[in-house]
């Protein structure tokens, strides 16, 4: 296709400008440059899709960036990243140094608010709008939402709260279908028509203002008004929980009709209550068919909600594969253990947030749906859930993002450490997360899980090993139980390989040495350990490797062995040093009244920043350079380095 107009749109002023037929060329141009960048460069393609003709009606409508508009997730803003002045930097995005994947603040005006988790969107639009009334200013407030993440609680804690407050803004609930299933019909656009009308809107308000200047009887007037008006809602369209929770809700509308979203939008834009629009959209639209039946569609939009890098052919994804035989991510090798363990064990199930494919639970699903249970963007009702099914000598295995986990961290101590509830957490994406950046590397777990008192946290160094700490935390019963791992090969992994109950607190020597420097590793941080133990024997230096798969309890036995044999340590994790792994080994040494140097090799006190993993790990030192670097330069009389 012929870009005629997308190129000529340095900012949204420039979409203002359009007439209705230009609007549609330009949503249609953006969705086919969408398209044929994401599936070269790769990331998120189906969510954009889904909002091309909303994205291009909200900067039409609103007086962006004046006029605030919160994008939920953030996987929806590619077309919104485009048209506000970032078009010629897109095939940046998600690469180091370009674009992130996501809003953020610090990158465009444009973006009011940023996000990579769900249902953030309605609660910071209304602090937000809520900041008008303390500065004084006067601007339209938009939180756009996907069906999905109506599924948290934070959601509807701040809708009710908004409601409660009667601030004026506008939520734009995005239905692809996949979750909310309403009432869709002829009747339902012609009452939205009705109700959008400003003549109506007119109308209700002069009799309820009429009605309450009466003398006598009012209250009982604007209670039958109010009562007809949500009999023949309630009849026709599913938006009845909204209003009760103080929006005026409208729609369900056609979300890929631009002329009635901005006309729709045009209407509702400056009513001073707070109000919902529930438009109807296909993820993938454009990608994926819109003729096929229900299953069919689903597993399209899932395949392409992000898709990598790779060439294409008329706007379809290649799919060759590399002929190069390696060990399965993580996540797979995660999913291929819980259905063993499924088959040998009646006792477990498996939950996770609405994140089946990310967490390599798709085929447990597919042979255990009545032990799999997806209880959607609700981390912490996922753990309370896990805690529940515990008390009940159910064994529940819990598997949430390190980075989702964080928003149950309550629901971890109070409902599964306190009780002593033997939860097993699976933390898929701990430590660098790739292209995602900031908002979902799993740089904290260790920390915010090492302080938590009688909670065992682990980290195979492997697939093999993941199997191991899986077994062994199923026969755990004495409290909750962790492991985390990183989007990443596993390494090794045998399909057929025997579980090997370990020793709660044992550690493991991979490479024996006479030498004074020991290397204290967690995770596949173990194989670039021993890989430059081999290649420092070449500048004569002798150092001993140890798997630390126990971060908490550590091996103080064998920490007790270090005080009088090494003269050196050095700790690698890919974790935050402040309360980390190395952070414990420190201080365990030194109120131990050890002598010798102490380097702790971790991720930095900020931040890190979207690119691949194996760059930034080199960036920070994180991998077999940093720990080479580091044990060569260890002679420093700081004994504690930081």
């Amino acid at each position: 296709m012929l870009l005629n107009l997308l190129p000529k749109i340095k900012s949204p002023s420039d979409v203002r400008k359009l007439n209705s037929d230009e609007l549609n060329k330009l949503a249609d141009e953006l969705r086919h440059f969408t398209i044929e960048t994401v599936t070269e460069i790769g990331g998120h393609l189906a969510p954009t899709l889904g909002v091309i003709e909303l994205t291009v009606a909200l900067h039409k409508v609103f007086n962006t960036p004046k006029d605030k508009v919160v994008w939920d997730v953030g996987h929806q803003g590619y077309a919104h990243k485009i048209l506000t002045g970032r078009l010629d930097r897109f095939n940046t995005i998600r690469k180091m140094g370009g674009l992130s994947g996501f809003l953020k603040i610090s990158e465009s005006e444009y973006d009011a608010f940023g996000a990579g988790h769900a249902s953030t969107s309605i609660s910071a639009a209304a602090g937000i709008a809520e900041a008008q009334k303390i500065n004084g200013k006067n601007h339209r407030v938009v939180s756009v939402i996907g069906d999905g993440s109506m599924t948290g609680g934070l959601a509807f804690e701040a809708m009710n709260n908004a409601g409660h407050l009667k601030t004026p803004m506008l939520v734009i609930l995005n239905d692809n279908e996949m979750s909310i299933s309403p009432n869709v019909g002829a009747l339902n656009t012609y009452l939205t028509k009705i109700v959008t009308n400003p003549v109506y809107n007119q109308i209700r308000s002069e009799i309820w203002d009429v009605a309450g200047k009466l003398t006598f009887g009012k209250k009982t007037i604007q209670k039958i008004l109010r009562k007809v008006e949500e009999s023949l809602k309630s009849f026709l369209v599913p938006g009845m929980l909204f209003e009760e929770l103080g929006f005026r809700y409208f729609g369900p509308i056609d979300g890929h009709n631009l002329d009635e979203l901005v006309s729709t939008l045009d209407k509702i834009k400056d009513l001073k209550t707070p109000c919902l629009l529930h438009i109807l959209t296909k993820k993938g639209k454009g990608m994926v068919s819109t003729n096929s039946n229900n299953d069919e569609y689903y597993l399209d939009a899932v395949k392409f909600h992000a898709v990598k890098p790779t060439s294409k052919t008329n706007g379809k994804i290649d799919e060759k594969t590399s002929s190069v035989v390696k060990s399965p991510v993580f996540q797979d090798v995660f999913g291929s253990l819980v259905c063993e363990i499924a088959r040998n064990r009646n006792d477990t199930v498996c939950i996770t947030a609405a994140m089946r494919e990310g967490t390599g639970l798709v085929p447990y699903a597919k042979e255990f749906p009545s032990r799999y249970y997806d209880v959607g963007i609700a981390e912490g009702h996922a753990v309370t859930f896990a805690a529940g099914l515990a008390t009940q000598d159910v064994r529940p295995i819990a598997a949430i993002y390190s980075t989702f986990l964080q928003r149950a961290y309550d629901h971890i101590i109070h409902d599964a450490a306190i009780q002593h509830l033997p939860v097993v957490f699976c933390m898929d994406r701990a430590g660098i997360a790739g292209e995602d950046g900031p908002t979902h590397h799993g740089a904290l777990d260790i920390a915010y899980l090492k302080c938590v008192q009688d909670l065992i946290v682990t980290a195979p160094k492997d697939g093999n090993e993941l199997r191991h700490l899986l077994y062994t935390a199923l026969d755990y019963t004495d409290g909750p139980f962790s492991i985390r791992y990183p989007k990443a090969n596993s390494v090794n992994f045998d399909t057929k390989g025997q579980a090997e109950l370990l020793p709660i607190g044992s550690w493991e020597v991979c490479r024996k040495s006479d030498g004074n420097t020991v290397i204290l590793a967690v995770g596949p941080q173990v194989f670039d350990a021993i890989n430059a133990a081999e290649n420092l024997i070449q500048k004569g230096i002798e150092c001993e490797v140890v798997n630390c798969r126990f971060i908490k309890p550590m091996d103080v036995n064998y920490l007790r062995s270090v005080i009088n044999k090494f003269q050196n340590v050095i700790t690698i994790e890919e974790g935050v040093k402040t309360g980390g792994f190395g952070e414990s080994v420190a201080s365990w040494l030194i109120t131990h009244e050890y002598k010798g140097n102490v380097k702790i090799i971790s991720l930095p006190d900020e931040f890190v920043e979207h690119g691949p993993r194996d760059l930034l790990l080199e960036k920070w030192g994180v991998n077999q350079n940093g720990i080479e670097k580091a044990v060569i330069n260890i002679d420093n009389p700081v004994k504690l380095q930081y």
